[in-house]
């Protein structure tokens, strides 16, 4: 593709973004299509001549299309929000088009110190200390490894730059609530704590973390010769977005030497907000915090910030520093490449950069406080609706909600539940997410997708009664 075709091809593909964009709301919500179905419309063999670009255009509109669920779509509200604002899309097609590539300050410069603003900007604006210094991940279960492999390091004096694990004499464990990401179980295999060394500490009626339970299970672990190495915490749970007591479990952190990580992968969005501060607070305690503008802010995915409070730290786990990569600045500048996993970085912070510029933070907490508001609207409706429960607190922008009716209980119940919700999906009409709490299944509504306005959550909220009625009406048939 030559320059010329390429300008060409450009304008084509933001003209096609811009009308799928218009043309959202009058779409299904979640994809029609059966396994394999997409597939079966693709040539089994790669073509041995170059193709016009309006041909992949073309396919993407009649394949790629009707076999993706719409997650900017102002009636979904399955899972989590992941935003894809526009400023951000056209800070990633920057990224992209500028093809570079950060493996030291030196080969990228620029690259590095946007990330350096862009990080310090959200830092303020969800009001961490001076002390805190970010980094752009890809996803929060990086995040969360990384955290737990610098947590393993510094309870072990560094073991990894010696025999590592096996040569300790005790066993290093992990705490985190029963409701916390699978994330964390997998990033302690990872880092080498293993499943059998991982504590799923029980909760209150509120879902969240119990400290009492955590520092029992401390203290026999130590009673057992074990030593406790780092606890995580969640400010929004996945499934309730419950909220764990981030000061409560700081006093103990410090007290026994732990490493504290605290997710707040989806849920640190709404810290812009400083009348929701409150919901993490000691998080300035914490040696370590994710938050992921992917979600709910609007950055394209992926996009992932990871915060420290010692940087130092971090930067001697995963410091990497070949000759090839070294440079007479190297004293002067960041090099992010020990700053997590990887060697080589996208430019990720251009569409964040870009978000922030051309939304404004205004705008932006403007719209978090609406999904507040709306979330709380749907709350007082369901509270004041017969057969209808409200199964945890709400706050943030997620319900969790179960329809009932005298008469359906028990595995029957669960079927009610998985049929009404099925129905909304298969429709098209809006995508909810079904999902266990305490051994039951029950449907999550996640508010919070850029264009979902107070009629968005009617509708579903209509939606709702109606095919949870049928579902039971032929449940009962």
């Amino acid at each position: 593709m030559n320059l010329e075709e390429f300008r060409a091809a450009g304008h084509a593909v933001i003209d096609f973004l811009a009308d799928y964009h218009a043309s959202l709301a009058q779409r299904p919500v979640m994809a029609q299509t059966r396994p394999g179905e997409v597939r079966a419309q693709l040539p089994e063999t790669p073509p041995a001549q170059p193709e016009a670009f309006a041909g992949v255009l073309e396919d993407v509109e009649r394949v790629v299309l009707p076999g993706l669920s719409l997650w900017q779509h102002p009636r979904f509200f399955g899972y989590f929000p992941s935003n894809a604002d526009l400023g951000s899309v056209l800070g990633d097609f920057l990224s992209s088009g500028l093809g570079v590539l950060g493996l030291s300050w030196q080969s990228s410069p620029a690259l590095t110190e946007v990330e350096e603003v862009v990080t310090d900007w959200m830092r303020q604006l969800v009001g961490l200390p001076d002390a805190f210094r970010g980094v752009i991940q890809d996803t929060a279960s990086t995040s969360t490894l990384v955290a737990l492999l610098c947590a393993r390091e510094r309870t072990t004096g560094y073991s990894g730059s010696h025999a590592g694990l096996q040569a300790e004499a005790r066993p290093l464990v992990v705490y985190t609530s029963v409701y916390s990401h699978s994330s964390v179980q997998k990033a302690a295999v990872l880092a080498g704590f293993g499943n059998d060394n991982v504590r799923a500490i029980p909760t209150d009626e509120a879902f969240a973390l119990r400290p009492d339970l955590l520092e029992a299970a401390m203290l026999s672990d130590l009673e057992a010769g074990r030593l406790p190495c780092a606890v995580v915490v969640s400010t929004g749970t996945t499934t309730t977005t419950a909220l764990d007591p981030v000061a409560a479990v700081a006093d103990l952190a410090e007290r026994h030497g732990l490493w504290l990580h605290v997710d707040a992968a989806m849920a640190g969005t709404a810290m812009l907000l400083p009348e929701c501060r409150w919901m993490w607070a000691g998080v300035e305690r914490a040696d370590s915090l994710v938050l992921n503008p992917h979600k709910w802010l609007g950055s394209v995915f992926d996009n992932s910030l990871y915060y420290v409070r010692d940087p130092e730290h971090l930067v001697r786990v995963m410091s990497t520093n070949p000759s090839y990569l070294q440079s007479a600045a190297d004293h002067e500048v960041t090099n992010y490449r020990d700053w997590g996993i990887p060697l080589g970085r996208r430019f990720r912070a251009l569409k964040l950069w870009s978000m922030l510029r051309t939304s404004g933070v205004e705008a932006i907490q403007a719209r978090l406080r609406r999904d507040l508001d709306n979330a709380q609207w749907l709350a007082g409706q369901i509270k004041e609706t017969a057969d209808w429960q409200l199964l945890a607190p709400v706050p943030l922008q997620t319900l969790c909600v179960r329809y009932a009716p005298a008469g359906i209980e028990g595995d029957a119940l669960d079927r009610l539940t998985q049929a009404w919700c099925a129905r909304i999906n298969d429709s098209g009409e809006a995508y909810l997410t079904p999902a266990t709490l305490e051994g039951r299944w029950m449907v999550r509504v996640s508010i919070g997708a850029l264009t979902t306005e107070r009629e968005h959550v009617e509708q579903l909220w209509e939606m709702m009664r109606r095919h949870a009625a049928e579902a039971a009406h032929e449940l009962k048939a």
